[in-house]
């Protein structure tokens, strides 16, 4: 007897979603689904600078006394120098003015009770009297007068801007919640404030909620023979054969010296970045003389075991990291060094990249805007987008999510500095990327503040990747780490995790995934229990009355077989369950010919 088989994959209902409409669909579960107490999380957020606060305080408030100032300005009281007072808009919205103010933090408080152990979500509505200003929000804590950021955005006058921010408390205490704004000039107004807890228990509820429907999908596998009828107690056996998330490692030029290196990264991860060796200061060290062999051999071993390349970086906009002698020229010799690199390096691997870092750290430094005018950075982005058009150009950039006191790095600065460079003629429909490097100090990382700013930034549409992840060394380290991988990972707008960690030979000396003998750390031991969790188990079913079986399934590539008790009937079939659909449907078919 011969067996032939045929298999279909069948998409239902076979549309994309979009990371708002995701975010709303997810809201509107948490509410059909009955979570009491404001357990959920609310992912509303927008960039748009509005005529009136888009919506109400979130949350009611939280905790929060008179958050809408419904009441005049009850539970609200001066802080510093300044004045307050209530402001009527024509249409009858109220909120609260801080005016006469000299000092930054000469604002208006609220006092809140903090708890150890909790996480706060915090949201605003902001204006300022003219202009634009960057206004933050900050607790007080009545301990020593620490001052804990919690987020900033650019204000604008006549219109409405949404501040969200958070902290993690870890301490217990009274705090008073404040507004800054450097420029004392300008009046700060403020409306529908809310600062709602959560537990631990319940923000990982959160991201387990947020797995489950941006990150797996269900599928339906139907079982039928020749004639097209169900069978009944088919035994299908599915393994998923690769993951398509991309989860990420660094990799340096050891990996080219040590046999042991290659197989432990061959064996975990399928995404990379070199963390120095495309750099300019590592492919031209003397001018003229261009030396690509380190990072042609390790493309090359990168192309022999599968693995997807992160191009880092084409130029770095620090004057600290520039070839040495690269800080010695005129402008007009730069211009003409700097379109020499690029054209090279674009060119050599274009198509053999999944991304490129254009301008690293673009924010923080201007080496190249000082010497060459303010398009520098937008003039290579369109540069890079037109040696290499298929690959994606990010802004790579750190402490956005990482700091939320660094406001040069806020999500408001990011996306303008990111539509600067879209708005520069020719880029209208360049491939951007958001790369958020994630390079965060010991100590508890703030994945309040970490988690709003992958919901606003996530409004722009642009693939978010966290680039160059690592955590300074702790007694806590792995704890932590997991928690801002677990963040990133259900994060429904971030496409991909690159972790800048590794062996300890590989001299990964920030966060170690291994010793000296490969032997995981603590660190490794989460990875490698990330990297199971987020992938779908080997399962085994029984095909029920209507020759189905439904199973939920991470997104990725799938290795699916059939067996029937009827003698000699089999089929195998490999597939792919990805992010565009909720559903989709194996159906199939066992065809058997008699001798």
């Amino acid at each position: 007897m011969t067996i032939n088989t045929l298999a279909f994959l069948y998409m239902w209902p076979a549309h994309a979603i979009s990371v708002k409409n995701w975010m709303e669909n997810l809201n509107k579960t948490n509410v059909e689904h009955g979570v009491h107490g404001f357990s959920y999380y609310d992912y509303y957020a927008t960039t748009e600078c509005l005529l009136k606060p888009g919506v109400g305080a979130l949350y009611g408030g939280g905790i929060i006394v008179n958050p809408e100032f419904k009441d005049n300005i009850e539970g609200w009281s001066v802080f510093g120098n300044g004045k307050l007072e209530e402001g009527i808009s024509k249409e009858g919205n109220r909120f609260i003015v801080a005016h006469n103010r000299t000092q930054p933090l000469d604002s208006f408080s609220q006092q809140v009770q903090i708890e150890k152990g909790k996480l706060y979500s915090f949201s605003a509505w902001l204006q300022v009297s003219e202009g634009s200003e960057s206004v933050g929000v900050v607790f007080k804590t009545n301990k020593d007068s620490d001052l804990v950021h919690g987020g900033s955005v650019i204000a604008k006058h006549g219109c409405w801007s949404l501040l969200k921010g958070g902290i993690v408390a870890n301490f217990s205490s009274p705090v008073d919640i404040l507004f800054e704004s450097k420029n004392t000039a300008v009046e700060i107004w403020v409306d529908n404030v809310s600062l709602q807890p959560f537990t631990k228990e319940q923000w990982r509820s959160h991201q387990e909620q947020s797995i489950n429907k941006a990150r797996r999908s269900r599928v339906r596998i139907q079982v039928n023979d020749a004639n097209k009828t169900t069978l009944k107690g088919a035994e299908i056996s599915i393994k998923q054969s690769k993951p398509s998330f991309p989860f990420g490692c660094g990799m340096n030029f050891h990996i080219l010296q040590s046999n042991d290196y290659q197989k432990w990264f061959a064996s975990r991860f399928t995404y990379t970045t070199f963390t120095n060796e495309m750099k300019w200061y590592s492919t031209e060290k003397i001018q003229g003389q261009e030396n690509y062999t380190i990072a042609d051999s390790m493309v090359e071993f990168a192309k022999q075991n599968g693995i997807s390349i992160r191009g880092h970086n084409v130029f770095w906009d620090n004057p600290k990291y520039q070839p040495s002698w690269v800080k010695s020229l005129s402008p007009n010799q730069l211009r003409a060094a700097a379109a020499k690199r690029i054209n090279s390096v674009v060119s050599r691997y274009r198509g053999q990249l999944i991304a490129w870092d254009v301008m690293n750290e673009n924010l923080h430094f201007s080496f190249y805007e000082d010497q060459l005018g303010a398009n520098a950075s937008a003039e290579y982005y369109s540069k890079a987008g037109q040696l290499d058009p298929n690959t994606v150009m990010f802004l790579n950039e750190y402490n956005t999510i990482e700091q939320s006191d660094d406001k040069t790095a806020s999500p408001s600065n990011y996306k303008k500095k990111l539509q600067e460079i879209l708005s520069f003629p020719g880029n209208e429909n360049l491939l951007a990327g958001i790369g958020l490097q994630g390079h965060f100090s010991s100590g508890q990382p703030n994945i309040a503040y970490m988690r709003s700013v992958l919901d606003i930034l996530g409004t722009t549409g642009f693939p978010i990747w966290l680039t160059e992840v690592d955590i300074q060394r702790d007694q806590n380290q792995a704890e932590y780490l997991e928690e801002i991988l677990r963040e990133g990972y259900s994060h429904p707008a971030v496409k991909g995790i690159i972790m800048f960690a590794g062996p300890e030979i590989a001299g990964f000396n920030v966060t170690t995934l291994a010793d000296n003998d490969f032997k995981n750390t603590p660190a490794g031991d989460v990875v490698d229990k990330l990297i199971e969790e987020w992938k779908s188990s080997a399962a085994e079913i029984i095909t029920d009355g209507d020759g189905l079986v439904g199973v939920s399934l991470f997104h990725g590539d799938y290795d699916v077989s059939v067996k029937h008790p009827s003698p000699n009937s089999s089929s195998t079939q490999s597939f792919s369950v990805t992010e565009d659909t909720h559903h989709s449907q194996l159906s199939m078919f066992i065809l058997r010919s008699t001798l």
